[in-house]
């Protein structure tokens, strides 16, 4: 268990304290475990999970699009567009056209925005891969097209 929980984390000491969690999630879990069910499978899934629901936790912040290379980087800190009328009207038209984009593409970009990574959308909307990338991929142009005159602000 060790092992993978260091190959989610990348870091001893926080697989050390992923571990912990898993294992108390396990015994406090321990009736739903049923017989016929791989007993390691099962706590890997637990321990993914946390990973997973601790790492959302982590990239939960305000964030904004800039373009850069046809691609959008998100997570601007707060602080970075507090006191500024023209970075709020544009988070605020951001989130219009978001708003505005068909469910097929908004769906899959919001998950994205709110750190999924493109396997755990495709497994959470039961999609391929390659469709969520694209959906992603057309999303993202969309928002680009539309808000070409932020380009540069």
């Amino acid at each position: 268990m060790m092992s993978f929980a260091i190959k989610l984390t990348a870091n001893r000491d926080d697989a050390l304290d992923l571990l912990q969690d898993t294992t108390l999630k396990v015994l406090d879990n321990q009736e739903k475990f049923v017989d016929n069910i791989n007993f390691a499978g099962w706590v890997m899934t637990i321990m993914r999970n946390i990973f997973i629901n601790n790492y959302h936790k982590v990239v939960r912040v305000q964030s904004i699009v800039d373009q850069n290379a046809d691609l959008y980087n998100l997570n601007v800190p707060n602080d970075s567009i507090s006191g500024s009328p023209d970075k709020i009207y544009q988070i605020q038209e951001v989130t219009r056209v978001v708003a505005g984009l068909s469910s097929e593409l908004k769906i899959p970009f919001s998950l994205y925005l709110n750190g999924y990574k493109y396997h755990e959308i495709a497994e959470e909307l039961d999609l391929p891969l390659g469709t969520v990338k694209s959906r992603i991929f057309f999303a993202r142009k969309e928002l680009q097209n539309t808000l070409k005159d932020y380009q540069y602000a």
